[in-house]
């Protein structure tokens, strides 16, 4: 059985949880409203304040999407509740981050100024102290989303291995390469 798939899913006081008749779950919370459509094959129960995710029997396919299923909606109720934070530093000279609404603006060193339009679930904002790195903070309820656009953001200037500027998650540490050896 997977240890994963096995465990209940505790769904906190201010949370509502449906489960519709075709397996679709919808988690209300403070923080928003999420639906993931669940496989007909499992089976969801919800009792009190508990939801349990079973399977129908030890087939591989059955197997791996137990504990899957389980962790999506568990991650539901938390972005429901609480929500999910990912904070990304900006390290090089010159490099800026600027917020008009839904759209980021990147200075990342090209010939122009990056912008990203950013969808209406995720709230961002740029803070930018004197003598530290600008530091892009993304908050959202959805975490498969929050992560893809995070992603995305660190796509577009990867931190290398030789000076370490670039886009990096906040306590990221990247691996330093030695620069080439000096003349004879």
């Amino acid at each position: 059985m997977s240890r994963i798939g096995k465990a209940p899913i505790e769904v906190p006081k201010g949370v509502q949880v449906t489960i519709s008749d075709k397996n679709l779950v919808t988690v209300k919370g403070p923080k928003g409203t999420l639906e993931q459509a669940v496989d007909p094959d499992l089976t969801l129960k919800q009792e009190g304040t508990e939801i349990t995710v079973s399977r129908p029997s030890d087939a591989k396919p059955h197997r791996a999407k137990h504990g899957l299923y389980r962790a999506l909606i568990a991650n539901m109720v938390k972005g429901a509740s609480e929500g999910f934070v990912i904070e990304q530093e900006l390290v090089g000279v010159g490099y800026r981050a600027t917020t008009k609404g839904q759209q980021l603006q990147l200075a990342l060193g090209f010939s122009h100024t990056v912008t990203l339009n950013l969808p209406p679930e995720i709230k961002v904002s740029a803070a930018q102290e004197k003598g530290k790195n600008p530091i892009i903070r993304l908050e959202s309820a959805d975490k498969q989303l929050i992560g893809q656009v995070a992603a995305k953001l660190r796509s577009l200037r990867k931190p290398e291995p030789y000076k370490g500027k670039g886009v990096r998650f906040v306590g990221e540490v990247v691996r330093r390469k030695a620069g080439k050896a000096a003349g004879k």
